[in-house]
């Protein structure tokens, strides 16, 4: 059951989150025609127990994800600047007044009413809304199995954007890791190389090394994966951006996963094989990265976008 915020922004206007409704006959709905973004956003710590101070709340990274989610209507043939996207979001947090964490999710989409699939001559539409949300996954770790679909290839389908036809196979393998006895899958690419998991980019250790898939084996550009990477390299950690083989999986010293509904959460098992679950590297990295996105480390401060309610 979720819990869903109590406005939303559809067709250039906040209204109920009942109240914003599309036909059955939208365009998106049958061609997957759409693009999303996620992001999350908490009540600042720092606001507990300071009398008088405006209450606020603290989004990460807001400008990458409206970025990212401004490339991704371009690739639908939308023109939707970034600085408007911010501008909405802002205004949804300051009408919502959240008091726990949530997360956002505006989408991109063709809002036309017809039935022929194509991006030109076709009306484009952008709303937001959002839902209280906890941990996605278990912070203690979860299993993963190999799926057996495969991640799309960029030469048939955009993956520098979250376009929303492409989840279907992300789909099918949650599902399939799911009724299989497992939490989450991951997919190789077409080359045998691991891409990513259902909604997650990957990340390995080995002999204190940080080693990730890179663009070319057709993952998202991940905004937490970028962040990861920055960080580990102001930490000292060395990080090499690689194809990585399914045997890998089975033998690094941690694995985990990392997205903005996932943040960083370990692996403690691969298909039937066990992992540690001595993880310092995936430890460190996950307090450091809980630190910047409570408003606790002036190394990265430019990443939290603090927003007034008032």
């Amino acid at each position: 059951m979720h819990n869903f915020l109590p406005i939303a922004y559809f067709e250039g206007q906040f209204r109920d989150f009942d109240d914003a409704k599309i036909s059955i006959a939208t365009h998106a709905l049958h061609y997957g025609t759409g693009a999303f973004g996620g992001l999350r956003g908490i009540p600042d710590p720092g606001d507990a127990g300071t009398a008088g101070s405006p209450k606020r709340v603290l989004l990460f990274r807001l400008d990458r994800h409206c970025q990212r989610l401004s490339t991704s209507a371009r690739l639908l043939n939308y023109d939707l600047p970034a600085d408007k996207i911010q501008a909405v979001i802002g205004d949804f947090v300051r009408k919502n007044q959240p008091e726990t964490p949530f997360y956002i999710r505006p989408f991109v989409y063709t809002s036309d009413l017809g039935i022929s699939p194509r991006l030109h001559d076709v009306e484009k539409n952008f709303f937001v809304y959002g839902l209280e949300l906890g941990d996605y996954l278990s912070p203690e770790g979860v299993t993963c199995r190999i799926s057996s679909w495969y991640r799309q290839e960029d030469r048939s389908l955009p993956l520098r954007g979250k376009i929303s036809g492409a989840y279907i196979t992300s789909s099918l393998a949650k599902t399939e890791a799911v009724e299989s006895g497992f939490d989450e899958s991951i997919l190789m690419n077409a080359q045998g190389k691991v891409s990513e998991a259902s909604g997650m980019n990957v990340f390995i250790v080995r002999n204190g090394v940080l080693i990730t898939p890179g663009h070319e084996q057709d993952i998202l550009e991940g905004i937490t994966r970028d962040s990861i990477l920055t960080v580990a390299r102001a930490m000292g950690i060395e990080v090499v951006e690689r194809p990585v083989d399914k045997s890998e999986l089975l033998i690094a010293d941690e694995v985990f996963l990392s997205g903005t509904a996932a943040k960083i959460t370990p692996v403690r098992r691969v298909e039937f094989y066990q992992l540690s679950t001595h993880r310092p590297v995936t430890d460190r990295l996950r307090e450091r990265l809980t630190a910047i996105t409570e408003g606790r480390d002036p190394a990265f401060q430019d990443w939290v976008f603090p927003i007034e309610l008032g």
